[in-house]
């Protein structure tokens, strides 16, 4: 069984500003910007049994794929689609969005990403939004380490911020998409002092020397087993990730340098997510 906890459904222009598309384009000029919905459902799950769907609420970017869109999308397959919805922590109501994904929309996590929403993750409306996910027993998974996006401030993305949060809301499970890159080592501290945290590899894939980095930080801090395998669709394939986990095993780097063990990178790739988080998918 193959999870990808880090999938993007969203239409350009639709969800997606002509100020986050630019700036998309300005820093890779082939970005892929969107797609249908039956593009997402034959790319996203062409090579995985299952694949979490995000919603973003990111205004201050300039994209922004609601919650009604991605409960509508996900329930014609639940057992293959698992939607996670999105709030903009700075929003009158972003503590209702919340109560109204989980109990009439029927999303399962919230997907979160200061820099893209120019929020303090520390502030006070952020951490409103994180007790209250943990009162509805959400996981989060946040985008904390660096973008193209000029929305806010890279001392908004550091992944050291997130212990502050896992010690303020321990029951709180939080997913660190890239693993903070390019602050590994940070996020890799944080994954390791916490039991309900862990980190997706998700969009590291055409890095090749990232990832090695990534996985071999995980590896001598002992939390190769908090690594959850994402994709980043539409940006990035299942297949390319896949493959590109497998090729940095053994010593792809040189006789000299750490050796990444070929279990590993398997085990990254079938990993039960959705039991890790607490996430019931039908059957």
């Amino acid at each position: 069984m193959i999870t990808d906890v880090h999938t993007h459904v969203g239409e350009y222009p639709l969800h997606i500003s002509e100020k986050f598309a630019a700036e998309a384009r300005a820093a890779w000029p082939d970005v892929p910007l969107g797609g249908s919905l039956d593009d997402h459902y034959a790319g996203a799950l062409a090579d995985v049994d299952r694949a979490v769907v995000l919603a973003l609420n990111a205004p201050a970017a300039g994209f922004v794929v609601p919650n009604d869109y991605v409960a509508s999308y996900v329930a014609r397959d639940p057992a293959r689609l698992i939607g996670f919805g999105a709030v903009d922590p700075s929003a009158d109501d972003a503590i209702d969005e919340l109560e109204r994904m989980k109990s009439d929309l029927g999303l399962v996590g919230c997907k979160l990403g200061p820099i893209y929403q120019n929020v303090d993750p520390l502030g006070p409306s952020f951490l409103r939004v994180c007790e209250t996910l943990e009162r509805l027993d959400l996981p989060m998974l946040i985008h904390q380490g660096t973008t193209f996006a000029l929305a806010g401030s890279l001392l908004q993305a550091r992944p050291i911020l997130l212990d502050e949060i896992a010690l303020r809301y321990p029951r709180l499970k939080i997913v660190i998409a890239h693993v903070g890159h390019p602050w590994f080592d940070e996020a890799i501290a944080v994954v390791r002092r916490h039991p309900h945290v862990y980190a997706d590899i998700s969009g590291l894939v055409t890095r090749r020397w990232l990832l090695y980095q990534a996985l071999v930080s995980a590896i001598e801090y002992r939390v190769e087993h908090k690594l959850l395998f994402g994709s980043d669709f539409p940006f990035f394939s299942a297949r390319q990730t896949i493959d590109g986990l497998r090729s940095v095993t053994g010593r792809a780097f040189g006789p000299d340098m750490p050796v990444v063990d070929e279990q590993v990178v398997e085990d990254i790739i079938h990993r039960p997510t959705l039991e890790l988080l607490e996430i019931t998918a039908p059957s």
